[in-house]
């Protein structure tokens, strides 16, 4: 058995040596990244105008600006546990804050709602919240995601294939509690605002992309040319 205070000694060590990694980087990108980007930065020094608000998981190996390449300035990011919007008037919080301000102070023109593959928030709610009964506050937190386990459940999945398929359902259930958000529903209804649900498959590389009008993910190609074609009429 290990000795107790040598486990914790390693403990601080690697936290120390953790934090210093970050202040490392700090200084990376202070001193070799900054310099290459001033303009962008002091353009973007005291006004913000994204185009888009993406809502994702805290997932450490989820980077919204990896994913889309986009630069500082473009995504206004929310994330949380199981990429979850409370449906309006459920929880009034930290979501529906920044939803309300991203559409109606930053006008945002799209909002994309990413889920992604081995989330252990659904593996969480798989469980029934045996897999979270020690944290009660994540329990709570999940039964905004009880309606996609209740559909999952009729479906006859075996093991291997429930994760996932809870994955994709709450992806479409939470793109629908955000059109119960009155900014969200007033700025769809007028045209100008559009919703987007996604899967990115983290040991792929790849984004599924929920295509509304026929109920099921579609690859990113697909995608490219439904967009394409909408586009041009």
């Amino acid at each position: 058995m290990p000795d107790h205070k040598h486990s914790h000694d390693d403990h601080s060590e690697s936290c120390g040596c953790d934090l210093l990694h970050l202040l490392d980087g700090v200084d990376e990108f202070t001193h070799q990244v900054f310099p290459g980007n001033q303009e962008l930065f002091r353009s973007l020094a005291y006004s913000q105008a994204p185009h888009t608000l993406f809502i994702t998981c805290a997932d450490s190996r989820v980077s919204p600006e990896m994913i889309t390449q986009a630069r500082p300035g473009e995504l206004f990011v929310c994330r949380n546990i199981g990429n979850i919007v409370p449906a309006y008037g459920e929880m009034l919080g930290g979501v529906s804050a920044v939803v309300e301000f991203a559409v109606m102070a930053l006008n945002v023109k799209q909002i994309v709602l990413c889920g992604h593959t081995d989330c252990g928030a659904m593996k969480g709610l798989a469980s029934g919240g045996t897999a979270t009964a020690d944290m009660p506050t994540v329990t709570a937190w999940l039964r905004n995601a009880e309606a996609a386990r209740s559909v999952v459940q009729t479906r006859g999945l075996d093991e291997n294939q429930i994760v996932q398929a809870l994955v994709e359902e709450n992806v479409r259930l939470q793109l629908t509690h955000l059109r119960t958000h009155p900014a969200v529903a007033a700025r769809v209804a007028q045209n100008q605002l559009q919703l987007q649900g996604w899967v990115y498959d983290i040991g792929q590389g790849t984004v599924a992309i929920f295509d509304d009008t026929r109920g099921r993910f579609e690859s990113l190609g697909e995608a490219r040319a439904r967009l394409r074609k909408d586009t041009t009429g």
